[in-house]
């Protein structure tokens, strides 16, 4: 059994820690489990990755005080890294998870290294939605499975993909999901953000346009931008993207912990 951290209003969160090195937080997107880094966690090896099942979602609860927000998943990360006895980490959120990471970041700047925010949104006056025509589709029950697929890899991707929802969450957790990751608005909150920060973006991303990575990037001080041509929202499963991620937190690791006794 996997072990599971308690949040502030008692909601067990489950999730794992695998490897040594440094330790690297990955964040899944809206309504999926830590399944959702299953085929390119393994990539990361080098690290000391951490994965959790986001409120709702695989082992955690729903929320028990029915707070569904980005910034209340936040939180919920940082009761993982207390329970891990992690004070500090890298951290990796990729849609819904680059919203979550993006509170963490803000609101507990102590506990975040390296910070990469991939195919996501500031939310609020910034934010860019998607084409109508596109929503509209993933709202219709007879095409959403197909529309996904094509905005997360499109055809050229076969076989399982393991981004296309958790089919586990009770109804409330996920229109609680959509809720969170629809209402974000981290817009004002984002320039205080300290840590070293890569924004990745997918070129043909229609999910979320590419124009958010470019708005989220020229928020953030100093933060580099990084945009892959040809890609889509899952970008994050290609190569290139994974050894663009490596490339910058070997850039930007951790501070080595204070001797013991120094003041």
């Amino acid at each position: 059994m996997s072990p599971r951290a308690v949040a502030g209003d008692g909601t067990g969160i489950g999730f794992d820690v695998r490897g040594d090195g440094e330790p690297l937080v990955l964040l899944a997107g809206q309504a999926n489990s830590r399944h959702w880094w299953s085929t390119v966690r393994g990539d990361y090896a080098a690290y000391r990755t951490v994965v959790l099942d986001t409120a709702g979602t695989g082992t955690s609860d729903d929320a028990a005080d029915h707070d569904w927000s980005t910034r209340r998943f936040a939180r919920d990360v940082v009761a993982v890294l207390d329970e891990a006895g992690i004070a500090r980490a890298h951290l990796y959120g990729t849609s819904m998870g680059g919203r979550v990471a993006q509170w963490v970041a803000a609101d507990h700047p102590g506990r975040v290294g390296a910070l990469v925010l991939g195919c996501t949104t500031a939310g609020g006056p910034g934010a860019v939605a998607p084409d109508p025509q596109v929503l509209r589709r993933l709202a219709d029950p007879g095409e959403n499975g197909v529309e996904l697929r094509r905005l997360m890899a499109g055809p050229q991707v076969a076989g399982p993909l393991p981004v296309l929802g958790d089919d586990t969450m009770s109804p409330a957790a996920r229109a609680g999901h959509r809720r969170a990751s629809a209402r974000h608005d981290a817009w004002a909150a984002v320039p205080a953000i300290t840590a070293p920060t890569l924004v990745l973006h997918g070129a043909d991303d229609e999910l979320t346009p590419p124009a958010n990575g470019r708005r989220l990037a020229d928020r953030i001080p100093g933060a580099e931008l990084v945009v892959l041509p040809g890609a889509r929202h899952a970008y994050f499963l290609e190569p290139r993207a994974t050894r663009e991620v490596l490339r910058f937190l070997a850039a930007h690791p951790l501070p080595a912990p204070p001797a013991p006794g120094a003041r």
